[in-house]
C-alpha cells in the first residue's frame, strides 16, 4: 500500500504490524486527525484530547501509536487502560480492537459486570496488553483488590478516556477524576492520558480534567470541519383544541400534534435506519405505539422501536444490534440513551422531538447521522398551542420553535456549552473517603485531605468542610465513619455494610425522579432540576401545584393545588437546563425579521406570530407583562440565574415558577411586583438566599451529610450567580 504526502512519516513511525493492519483495512491513507495524533503522540510525552465528530476515526487517532508504543514496551504489563462510561461501548470497541490486537499478539480484555470472568482472572494473573473498563469496575478493582489493582496497574504507559464531556461534570466525572489519581499512585509513572471527545464546550476545562497541575500542558487537537454538510429542516405541527394531553398513548386516527408526528415519521423513515429522540420516556412510548399502530394498520413489519432506561438490557441490546448489522429497516425511538458514540452502523437519519435544549446534546445526535461520506440528516418537530384569545403571552412568543431556530444559529456558530460546576462533590467526597479507608485502612483527617484534596487534584474542598463531612458521617444514628484514639478515621458499622454493597461501586443514582404527593396520595413521580423552596410552584398532570414541604431525603413534595387551576405549557417541567447563551440568541431570534430557509410553512408562520408578539408586547424594552392576576417576568437568562432569581422572590414572601425566558409571579401585578423590588435594597447573599432552598439533597449520598454543610456548598457554588441576580434585579425594578 501507498501513504502519500503529509501521512508518509506517520504511517512509517507506526509498528509494522500496525501498518500491515491498515493496508489489510485498505484504507487509501490516514484521516487528519490521526495524521497529527500519531505524531502527537509518538513524538511527545503531552496528554493529550483529541476533538472530532462521530466515526471520524477517534479510537484509531489514539490506539495505532499507542499500541505502537506498548509493543516497544514489549510484554510483562497492562499497557493501556482504556475508560468508558458505558459498558455497551466497551463491547463495541472490542469488536473493534479485536482483530488489531490479535495481529500484535497483544492481548485485549474487557472488564465489567457482564464481561467473561475468565479474561479478567487471566489479565490478573499476567497483567499484559489492554484493557477496556468502566469507572465503576476500576473502584471494585481498588476497593475489593487492592494487591492485585497494585501488580496490575504498575506498568501503564496510557490511559484513554473515551466520551471526555460526559466526565467534565456530574458525580461520575468528579468520581472518575479521583480514581485516575489514585491509579497514578500505583503505577511506576504517572500514565499519560488521551481524551476522545465529539463534542467539547471548554478545551481549557478539558485540560484541567485531563491534568489538574499542569494544563497547559495538555495537547488539544481538533479535526478540521468540512465534509458533505448537514440537511436540516424544522416541522411545526399545531395541536388542535382538544388535545388538552399532547404526549399520552392515542388511538389509531387520532390529530393531535404527536400524531400528526408519526404519520410524517412513519412515511418518510421507512425502510432506512434512523434514531428518533423523543425526549422523555413518556414521549418514547407514545411515539413508538403510534408508529406501531401505523405498522398494523397498513399490515407492514414492525421497524419502530422504543430504547430508554426503564427497558431490560436484552430488549435494548437486541435493538442495538439489529440497529448495527443493517439488515431489517430499524428505527429506534430514544430517550438519551442512543447518544453517547455506540457505533449504531449507517444511520440515515436522525430526527428529535421538541426543540433542543442543549447544543452538546444537538451535536451529539447530529453525529449519529452522516457518515459513509453522505450528509447528516436531521428533522426537529416542534409542536405548539393553538392560539386563543385568552393564551398565556408567554405561548404567544412560541418559544420552542424560537429555541429551535436559537439552536441552529449556535450550531453554525460551532458554540457548544461549557460544563456547569457540580453539585455532588460533598457525595464523591464521601464516597472516596469510605473507598479509601476501605481498601488501605485508617487514615488521618489530615492525611485523607492530602490524599483526596491535593494540589493536583481536580476535586477541591476546604479542610474546614471536609472536617464538617467526616463529623456528620460519623455523628449518632449515621455511624459511617468513627475516629480510633489515636485519631485515625475508620469505617463505623454502618460504613461497612455499605462498602460491602455492590451498588456502592456506581457513584451516582440510577433515579434522580421526584414523588409529588397531595393528601397523601401519590401523584406520580417526575424530574426537578430547579432550585425549588417551599413556595415554589410546579407543574404535574395537567395542574399547577405549589409546593408545601420538601423531603430531601425521601425525595418527596408535598403539594397543593394551585388555584389558578390549568397549568400553562410553559410550566412543565424540563429535565435540562437552559444555558444564558441559548435564551440570549432566543431573545436575538425574536427581535429578527429573517425566515430560515430550513422552516417548513408551520414552522415559519410560528416564528412570524412569536415576533408579532414580542412586538406587540413591547419586550424590545420591557421586562415585565401581565398574565392574567399573575406576572410575567422576562429576564432572558438561563436556569441557573432564574432558578436562584425565582428562590430570591420566594424568600420576599411571593409565589413563583422558573419558565424557559425567565419567571412567572403570581398574584401580583406589574406595578407591585416593582414595588416589592424596589424595597429590596440590596440582593441577598448566596448564603442568606441557601436558607431558602430545599432540594438539596440531588446526589447519591448526600443523604448522610449534614444540611448546613450541603447549604455552604452551595453558597459557594452560587457565589457568582449572585452577582447576576443582583445586575437582574436592579434592571428589572427599574424597568417599565
Amino acid at each position: 500500500m501507498s501513504i502519500s504526502g503529509s501521512d508518509v512519516s506517520s504511517f512509517d513511525r507506526l509498528h509494522r504490524e500496525v501498518q500491515r493492519w491498515i493496508r489489510e483495512q485498505g484504507w487509501s491513507g490516514l484521516r487528519e486527525i490521526q495524521d497529527r495524533s500519531i505524531g502527537t503522540i509518538l513524538g511527545t510525552e503531552a496528554d493529550v484530547v483529541i476533538m472530532a465528530g462521530t466515526a471520524s476515526g477517534k479510537t484509531e487517532a489514539a490506539f495505532l501509536p499507542l499500541l505502537t508504543k506498548a509493543a516497544e514496551a514489549g510484554p510483562g504489563g497492562l499497557r493501556v487502560l482504556y475508560v468508558s462510561p458505558l459498558k455497551a461501548l466497551i463491547n463495541d470497541q472490542h469488536r473493534r480492537l479485536q482483530t488489531l490486537c490479535d495481529r500484535m499478539d497483544m492481548p485485549l480484555t474487557r472488564w465489567h459486570g457482564d464481561a467473561p470472568q475468565a479474561a479478567k482472572t487471566r489479565l490478573l494473573r499476567q497483567p499484559n496488553g489492554v484493557a477496556l473498563i468502566t469507572p465503576e469496575s476500576i473502584e471494585a478493582l481498588l476497593l475489593r483488590r487492592p494487591a492485585d489493582a497494585a501488580r496490575l496497574f504498575r506498568g501503564m504507559q496510557a490511559i484513554v478516556i473515551d466520551e471526555l464531556h460526559a466526565f467534565l461534570q456530574g458525580p461520575r466525572g468528579l468520581h472518575l477524576a479521583s480514581l485516575l489519581r489514585r491509579l497514578d499512585g500505583l503505577a511506576s509513572a504517572r500514565p499519560r492520558r488521551i481524551g476522545l471527545s465529539a463534542t467539547l464546550g471548554d478545551a481549557d476545562m478539558a485540560r484541567r480534567w485531563i491534568n489538574t497541575p499542569r494544563p497547559d500542558a495538555v495537547v488539544v487537537l481538533q479535526a478540521a470541519s468540512g465534509g458533505p454538510g448537514i440537511r436540516l429542516q424544522i416541522r411545526g405541527y399545531e395541536e388542535p383544541p382538544e388535545a388538552s394531553r399532547i404526549d399520552d398513548l392515542a388511538e389509531e386516527g387520532s390529530q393531535d400534534g404527536l400524531s400528526q408526528i408519526a404519520d410524517h415519521l412513519f412515511a418518510n423513515l421507512r425502510g432506512s435506519n434512523n434514531l428518533v429522540f423523543g425526549g422523555s420516556r413518556r414521549t418514547v412510548e407514545a411515539l413508538a405505539d403510534r408508529l406501531r399502530q401505523r405498522c398494523e394498520r397498513d399490515a407492514v413489519p414492525e421497524e419502530f422501536f422504543p430504547h430508554h432506561g426503564s427497558l431490560s438490557r436484552d430488549l435494548r441490546e437486541t435493538l442495538e444490534l439489529r440497529l448495527k448489522a443493517s439488515d431489517l429497516p430499524t428505527t429506534a425511538v430514544a430517550t438519551t440513551t442512543l447518544e453517547l458514540g455506540i457505533d449504531l452502523g449507517s444511520v440515515k437519519s436522525v430526527a428529535q422531538i421538541g426543540a433542543p435544549r442543549s447544543l452538546a446534546g444537538l451535536k451529539q445526535r447530529l453525529g449519529r447521522s452522516g457518515r459513509r461520506g453522505d450528509p447528516a440528516v436531521m428533522r426537529i418537530y416542534v409542536r405548539e398551542e393553538r392560539l386563543e384569545p385568552d393564551t398565556d403571552p408567554l405561548d404567544r412568543l412560541r418559544l420552542d420553535t424560537v429555541r429551535a431556530v436559537a439552536c441552529i444559529r449556535l450550531l453554525q456558530e460551532n458554540w457548544v456549552e461549557p460544563a456547569a460546576e457540580d453539585a455532588s462533590l460533598a457525595t464523591v467526597a464521601l464516597h472516596q473517603t469510605l473507598s479509601h479507608i476501605s481498601s488501605q485502612g485508617g487514615i488521618s483527617p489530615a492525611g485523607l485531605h492530602r490524599a483526596l484534596f491535593g494540589r493536583d487534584s481536580y476535586l477541591a474542598m476546604r479542610g474546614g468542610d471536609l472536617a464538617d463531612l467526616l463529623r456528620g458521617a460519623a455523628r449518632e444514628g449515621v455511624d459511617l465513619l468513627e475516629q480510633s484514639p489515636d485519631g485515625l478515621i475508620m469505617l463505623g458499622p454502618a460504613g461497612e455494610r455499605l462498602v460491602e454493597g455492590r451498588e456502592f461501586y456506581a457513584v451516582f443514582s440510577s433515579d434522580e425522579e421526584w414523588r409529588l404527593v397531595n393528601g397523601g396520595r401519590t401523584l406520580g413521580t417526575l424530574p426537578i432540576t430547579n432550585v425549588l423552596g417551599v413556595g415554589s410552584l410546579v407543574g404535574f398532570a395537567g395542574r399547577r401545584w405549589r409546593v408545601e414541604t420538601v423531603d430531601d431525603r425521601a425525595k418527596v413534595l408535598d403539594v397543593v393545588v394551585h388555584r389558578s387551576g390549568k397549568l400553562p405549557r410553559f410550566d412543565r417541567p424540563a429535565n435540562e437546563p437552559l444555558h444564558d447563551r441559548v435564551v440570549a440568541m432566543m431573545r436575538e431570534v425574536l427581535g429578527d425579521d429573517d425566515a430560515p430557509a430550513y422552516l417548513d410553512p408551520t414552522a415559519r408562520g410560528f416564528l412570524s406570530q412569536g415576533r408579532a408578539s414580542f412586538a406587540a408586547l413591547g419586550l424590545e424594552r420591557k421586562t415585565m407583562v401581565p398574565s392574567g392576576r399573575d406576572t410575567l417576568v422576562l429576564t432572558w437568562r438561563g436556569s441557573a440565574v432564574n432558578g436562584v432569581f425565582a428562590i430570591l422572590l420566594t424568600g420576599a414572601g411571593l409565589e413563583a415558577a422558573v419558565h424557559d425566558a425567565g419567571v412567572t409571579v403570581l398574584d401580583i401585578d406589574p406595578a407591585e411586583l416593582r414595588r416589592v423590588l424596589q424595597s429590596v435594597d440590596v440582593c441577598p447573599s448566596a448564603e442568606d438566599l441557601s436558607a431558602f432552598v430545599g432540594n438539596l439533597r440531588s446526589a447519591k449520598y448526600d443523604d448522610f451529610i449534614e444540611e448546613a454543610l450541603l447549604r455552604r456548598l452551595w453558597a459557594a457554588r452560587n457565589h457568582h450567580v449572585i452577582d447576576d441576580v443582583s445586575a437582574l434585579l436592579r434592571t428589572i425594578a427599574g424597568s417599565p
